[in-house]
């Protein structure tokens, strides 16, 4: 079952050049947990996923994938961010086996915390 807890309408196209492409109409991401991975969908397609497995007391990121033609509007960060919100949502640790969700948290100490000492030292982080 698919769960949608979190949705974002931007605002509208200023007419102003944009190297990201056209204007989203609707951003969505959820924890798709029979797949073990959150998505995030743009105007409903899917355009980027995280996927995980859950170990004792922890959240294992094995890989994440912003598909091709979506790459390079910040969708895989924002996918990052949510995901690891819902690291902390569920009082659980972080394992950034996968290299974006490790270089996210290096751009962005605030999740540090979510990440133990010795993960930290295996991922360099």
């Amino acid at each position: 079952m698919l769960q949608a807890l979190w949705r974002l309408r931007p605002a509208p196209h200023s007419g102003a050049p944009t190297i990201t492409g056209p204007p989203m109409d609707e951003l969505s991401l959820a924890d798709n947990a029979a797949a073990h991975r959150f998505e995030l969908r743009l105007d409903g397609v899917a355009a980027a996923h995280a996927e995980y497995n859950l170990v004792e007391g922890a959240m294992l990121f094995t890989h994440t994938e912003v598909k091709p033609e979506y790459e390079g509007r910040g969708l895989g960060s924002r996918l990052a961010a949510y995901a690891l919100d819902e690291v902390r949502k569920r009082g659980l640790r972080a394992i950034p086996a996968c290299s974006f969700i490790a270089g996210y948290i290096r751009r962005h100490p605030e999740h540090l915390d979510l990440v133990s000492e010795d993960s930290r030292r295996a991922y360099r982080i």
